[in-house]
């Protein structure tokens, strides 16, 4: 036996009969040899952390645009809490800890510049709208290394195009087609709400936007306070009620997800839609919105040519923009759009 095969015998005898098996995987898009040491999702989660797009989350937005302080998230250190959160719940369900991990590494590399004022702008922009989930699936697929994609697992691919939940979507309990096909994948689904309601909620408070005596009562009274202590008791409820459920699917008791939706609503109101807030996303419209023209009269300065011939000039805008980091971004407007001082060599300090 190989190395991988020996680990691949290991998850058979150690994982729960509901996780998913890298020897069992339903295959990627391409047939590929496999690697003699490392088990398919273990090998997806490496190929996902050596991309471009992982490595562009560090300068992405994820509530606060260019914040001065060292200790804001950013878009990629909400991944790798997400990431944290998601394998300590896989671990005590013994499920298949590296193709939770691969998931949730992979499930924001389609975020837009901007966090989600940038989304909404590029669905207002793109022909048929945008989600960064299926922008993820996306670079997966398509994008990374030079558009010959990473060719992922189905399973990852499947966590990946199914993580979101939208405003007012159920981090668990969703319809069957609205949820992952693995547990796995329900597991970093939840493990991103646990995430982003809490350390959004941390950064709120640094920023000044709110404190935690305005928290809902309710919800704080459920769940408890501060950001270790709540994102605690839902990482133990979350095992508890899916345990009690026979791992079936992912499951919370009644009071703590109604607890966790309330504080995410408290969020969008007081935060994530709050003038002050946001007050500099505003500019993320006039920007994007610039940028979208501008790569499309030039679009031979700018965009890739083979998917402006594949698939029409919007897709390659679309790629393009939903690629940029903030800065590269405001970057580039500046370039495009901010007049510059005109010197020549011949100016000099002028007399009195």
């Amino acid at each position: 036996m190989t190395i991988r095969e020996q680990l691949e015998q290991r998850e058979r005898e150690i994982l729960a009969p509901q996780a998913a098996l890298s020897g069992a995987s339903r295959g990627r898009l391409r047939p590929e040899p496999e690697d003699p040491i490392r088990p398919a999702f273990q090998r997806d989660r490496d190929r996902i952390i050596h991309t471009k797009a992982f490595r562009r989350l560090k300068h992405k937005t994820q509530v606060f645009f260019s914040p001065r302080g060292d200790h804001y998230r950013t878009r990629l250190t909400h991944t790798l809490e997400v990431s944290q959160i998601a394998r300590t719940i896989a671990k005590v369900l013994r499920l298949h800890e590296e193709l939770t991990e691969a998931i949730a590494l992979g499930h924001d590399l389609g975020h837009t510049p901007f966090g989600h004022a940038g989304e909404r702008v590029l669905n207002a922009l793109v022909p048929g709208g945008f989600n960064h989930y299926e922008q993820s699936l996306r670079i997966v697929d398509v994008l990374e290394l030079d558009r010959r994609g990473l060719n992922l697992t189905w399973e990852v691919r499947d966590g990946i195009a199914r993580h979101s939940k939208g405003k007012s979507g159920l981090p668990v309990g969703a319809p069957p087609d609205h949820r992952a096909s693995t547990i796995e994948g329900q597991v970093a689904r939840v493990a991103d709400i646990v995430a982003y309601v809490n350390h959004d909620i941390d950064d709120a408070v640094r920023a000044g936007i709110l404190s935690e005596d305005q928290l809902p009562r309710e919800a704080v009274a459920v769940l408890g306070h501060g950001p270790s202590e709540r994102i605690g008791r839902l990482v133990t409820n979350v095992v508890e009620q899916t345990l009690a459920g026979g791992v079936t699917e992912v499951r919370m008791s009644d009071d703590v997800l109604e607890a966790m939706l309330a504080l995410r609503t408290f969020m969008f109101e007081a935060v994530y839609e709050n003038q002050v807030a946001t007050a500099e996303f505003a500019k993320a419209d006039g920007i994007l919105g610039g940028l979208w023209e501008k790569v499309r009269e030039r679009p031979d300065d700018f965009l890739d040519p083979r998917t402006v011939e594949a698939e029409g000039l919007d897709r390659a805008a679309q790629d393009f923009l939903a690629g940029m980091t903030d800065r590269y971004a405001v970057n580039l407007f500046e370039q495009l759009y901010i007049p510059k001082p005109w010197v020549t060599v011949s100016d000099g300090p002028h007399m009195l």
